[in-house]
């Protein structure tokens, strides 16, 4: 009896470990648990979700400043529950939304230079979930269009601009929605 052995491609392919002056270290990143990720990152500036007392907050670095991030580094603190999701405006590096479980989305305007203070003011606050946000997502086209999803199984579509909500499927989900696209 012949046996055939099936080489594999990846065969002399090995990793490598990264440095620690290029990663990213010593940071409290969120257990709260929910499907979403729980960084964004966009051509400017990387945003972790961390752990963090009284509320949601997250980290936002520019991609450059790697290695040991102290523990006082500023931090973008508004939501009064943990913060569910994160993700950056495809039209604009500085801005980035937040959902969270205090039933509330975020927006926020990050300095060009980045955080030299902890930001606690939001752009705008976009007020309409009854249960916790566990998704935010840009339109990828639409300039100042957000939806956001949650546990009160409501998808809405919101202009940025105005703070309004333009569509409101409350009543189109029986189930809780895990993912958009």
């Amino acid at each position: 009896m012949r046996r055939v052995v099936r080489q594999s491609k990846f065969r002399h392919v090995f990793g490598q470990a990264v440095k620690n002056d290029q990663c990213y270290d010593d940071i409290r990143v969120s257990r709260v648990t929910w499907d979403s990720s729980f960084c964004a990152v966009n051509p400017r500036f990387v945003a972790i979700i961390i752990e963090a007392s009284g509320g949601g907050a997250f980290l936002v670095l520019p991609l450059h400043k790697t290695g040991r991030i102290d523990k006082s580094y500023p931090t973008v603190c508004g939501h009064t529950g943990p913060v569910l999701d994160i993700d950056w405006c495809p039209h604009n590096d500085q801005v980035i939304a937040s959902g969270s479980e205090d039933c509330t989305v975020m927006v926020w305007q990050i300095p060009e230079n980045g955080l030299t203070l902890s930001l606690t003011e939001p752009v705008v606050i976009l007020e309409g979930h009854s249960k916790r946000v566990g998704i935010v997502a840009w339109h990828p086209t639409a300039r100042n269009v957000l939806l956001s999803a949650g546990c009160d199984n409501a998808i809405i579509i919101w202009n940025v601009g105005t703070g309004e909500a333009l569509i409101n499927l409350d009543d189109m989900h029986s189930d809780m929605i895990y993912n958009v696209s």
